[in-house]
């Protein structure tokens, strides 16, 4: 029987626990990652735009929308530690999926691997977020989280490379090779080749899922239960609706908006290099760098929040340097306009450690469906990549990431300077 304790006792003892929630962060930095070079992959083995190959993180980011709710519904009955264990073994099955549709070259159903792939992180992401937040004291959680965005960059550095060195070598050759094909049918053996090449990395990943969810299900990992953890009492006295909590909703179009930039800097970061006619062989590479800037941007949060620095008023001061290097992405051009893109990873790093933390803080027994909503909010990363290669169809691409991101950095710096306080004084 899994023991249940409170934050004060999970306090006492956090490296086992943070070094396991590590783990889990680590899976999800690189299974979500591989979205970038998916991209390049699917627009590749199935032929397709940029808007059909877009559809990759829209799949994978729209299952949250979808079952983050159900996945509260499902950690109830299971509690965090059996949820997370769960969320693997699911993630496992859509990996599976994927590898196999991808070898039949079936488009759909890819997506639906990618989708089943979303659907376990969901669970997984609203068991171990609010976890890593309550383990100890609410207003040093970006500093925890931060550990955690560590884990999950570093896994997302390493991922474009390896999935590179499995599947992407000699891209530019290969669409020579496709181009200049005698006939159809040499045309799609040459496709059916490529295809199969992630089919054995994806069955490998799946295995190593499963065995990782039954050593989490296995593990001494403790049970939290947020209602005993994450209590104020100036806040919640377990009262009310989650409707009486406006710091709550702001939070959910914040990180909605967040996860936009953020998949727009790590992952449509290739499309954004191929505009100005860059290599194949060159921007598959581009994730890894946003990644890395990334990790400078964790480490950095680590050091100075909240000992010098509150989490709010770092989310705030990331999302000024956000703004500022937008606005340098789209005064220059080439490789220094994909550096300030790239250089977005720093600005990025501390706002989902700090939003999620904030957006929960004092919803007691109310947690894990606040949570469930904030996690709803990572759709953004469908939507707005989505409306960025609808719209540079139709204007210039850069003006068009310009356009989508100065917005969404301007509505993060609102909640940081104040909508994280947002009714928060009603629950006196």
């Amino acid at each position: 029987m899994a023991v249940t304790t409170s934050a004060p006792s999970a306090i006492r003892f956090p490296l086992g626990p943070m070094l396991i929630i590590g783990l889990l962060f680590f899976i999800f930095g690189f299974v979500t990652w591989l979205n970038g070079p998916l991209i390049t992959f699917v627009k590749l083995a199935f032929q397709v735009s940029d808007v059909v190959a877009f559809l990759v993180p829209a799949a994978f980011y729209l299952s949250y929308f979808f079952l983050a709710l159900p996945a509260s519904v499902v950690l109830r009955r299971t509690g965090m530690k059996k949820g997370m264990a769960l969320g693997l073994f699911v993630m496992a099955v859509g990996a599976t999926m994927f590898g196999q549709f991808v070898v039949v070259r079936v488009f759909p159903g890819a997506l639906t691997g990618l989708f089943v792939i979303g659907a376990g992180l969901a669970l997984l992401q609203t068991a171990s977020n609010p976890y890593i937040s309550i383990l100890g004291p609410i207003d040093s959680a970006a500093q925890r989280i931060a550990f955690m965005g560590i884990c999950n960059k570093f896994a997302g550095f390493l991922a474009p490379f390896l999935f590179g060195a499995l599947v992407l070598h000699g891209l530019d050759n290969f669409e020579q090779k496709v181009n200049a094909a005698p006939s159809l049918q040499a045309r799609d053996a040459l496709l059916n080749q490529f295809a199969a090449q992630v089919h054995v990395p994806y069955l490998v990943m799946a295995g190593l899922l499963v065995l990782l969810a039954i050593w989490v299900a296995r593990s001494s990992l403790p049970e939290i239960k947020p209602s005993g953890a994450n209590r104020e009492d100036d806040i919640d006295h377990g009262g009310g609706s989650l409707l009486t909590f406006p710091h709550l909703w702001l939070g959910v179009l914040c990180l909605f908006l967040y996860m936009g930039v953020e998949v727009m800097a790590g992952d449509a970061i290739g499309t954004y290099g191929a505009g100005f006619h860059l290599p194949l062989s060159i921007t598959r590479f581009f994730t890894s760098a946003t990644l890395f800037t990334m990790l400078l941007g964790y480490a950095c949060g680590l050091l100075v929040t909240p000992r010098v620095v509150s989490q709010q008023r770092y989310l705030a001061m990331s999302a000024v340097l956000g703004m500022l290097l937008v606005a340098g992405a789209y005064m220059t051009t080439g490789y220094i306009s994909v550096g300030f893109v790239a250089a977005l990873g720093f600005a990025n790093a501390m706002m989902w450690p700090a939003i999620f933390p904030l957006a929960i803080k004092g919803l007691g027994r109310h947690t894990e469906a606040g949570s469930a909503w904030l996690i709803m909010g990572i759709a953004g990363g469908a939507v707005i990549p989505q409306l960025f290669v609808h719209m540079k169809e139709h204007i210039d691409f850069q003006l068009a990431f310009a356009l989508l991101m100065a917005p969404c950095y301007l509505y993060i710096l609102y909640y940081g300077l104040y909508g994280h306080k947002a009714g928060q004084g009603n629950h006196k």
